[in-house]
């Protein structure tokens, strides 16, 4: 019994330090500052909040469409999205939510749903604009927030494959015991969102197309990464995507009976994140039409571009 014991402990032992030694290499990847690292193909906007860095593309004048990523995700991701709907007239604004990509970000800054609205209602008033909000996964949370605490700032709502926790809230609510310390946390994040090697990984468990998950489109994921501090920024947010948010409205069937924006729903039917399911209910509370992808996963923009175009040009027209 007592070798049986000290193996496990031996076990621990090495588990514990390999997950140390991942913790090292990660943060030696992480040597870029900001300002200096910032893509030569956006800007940063100054907001009430923060600077936010965004990607623009389309015409001056045309109809506005904010686009809102979901995690450890960034702007680029939405490049593809982004040269359709400029070729449809619509002036694009792909941004990246905090602590994600080259916004603005700090210790202990605040990344509840709703704060993260609150960026986002202080960039549509930064950049002077009305948009269509159209939000991928986490990111449709803060979006709706956002619409239902403001809905005159905003000209429509398109979610996608949102995760909205319909029914959820985390009041009185904590971490799992084991990520409370905040060592643990930058260790799981670690081994997982900013190992350079988890990547790819991580991107085939959300797409049901396992071939969407391109050395490009990863290489494009990573790229924030390098920033420093990436790791330390991600496990201040990550209790915001393991908790439910406390207080929500668009957690509640009211906030999406009231929501005051027109609203279309996108969902791929092979979702195993957020099932069809879970915006099927919404659409049965709102009476929103909801456009299903055949053969499609979690992230439709990537899997299935042109099926995933069409379906948000219909969407969007109505709001245009």
């Amino acid at each position: 019994m007592r070798l049986f014991l000290r193996l496990i402990a031996l076990l621990l032992l090495f588990v514990v330090l390999a997950l140390a030694a991942l913790r090292g290499v990660v943060a030696l990847g992480e040597t870029q500052a900001r300002d200096a690292a910032l893509p030569a193909e956006g800007r940063l906007v100054d907001t009430a909040l923060g600077r936010i860095y965004v990607e623009e593309t389309g015409p001056a004048d045309g109809p506005v469409v904010l686009l809102v990523h979901g995690s450890i995700g960034w702007s680029r991701l939405w490049a593809e999205t982004q040269a359709a709907l400029a070729a449809a007239g619509w002036r694009s604004i792909a941004f990246d939510l905090p602590p994600m990509g080259f916004s603005d970000r700090t210790p202990g800054d605040d990344y509840s749903r709703q704060h993260q609205a609150d960026r986002i209602r202080a960039l549509a008033a930064a950049l002077e604009v009305r948009p269509v909000l159209v939000a991928h996964s986490v990111g449709a949370g803060p979006a709706a927030e956002a619409a239902m605490a403001d809905p005159a700032a905003f000209a429509g709502l398109v979610v996608i494959c949102g995760a909205i926790g319909l029914g959820e809230d985390g009041t009185g609510q904590a971490m799992p015991l084991p990520l409370r310390p905040r060592i643990l946390r930058e260790t799981m994040v670690a081994a997982t969102a900013t190992n350079p090697f988890a990547m790819g990984f991580m991107l085939r468990m959300f797409v049901h197309r396992k071939e969407a998950a391109t050395p490009g489109v990863i290489a494009v994921l990573r790229r924030p990464m390098a920033l420093r501090g990436t790791t330390a920024a991600l496990a201040d947010w990550l209790p915001s995507l393991m908790v439910p948010p406390a207080g929500a409205l668009s957690t509640t069937e009211a906030g999406w009976r009231d929501l005051a924006v027109p609203l279309a729903l996108i969902w791929g039917a092979e979702d195993t994140a957020t099932p069809p399911a879970q915006g099927e209910e919404i659409a049965r509370i709102t009476a929103a039409p909801m456009t299903v992808l055949p053969g499609v996963g979690h992230i439709p923009q990537i899997e299935d571009p042109a099926a995933f175009d069409a379906a948000l040009a219909a969407a969007l027209e109505p709001m245009r």
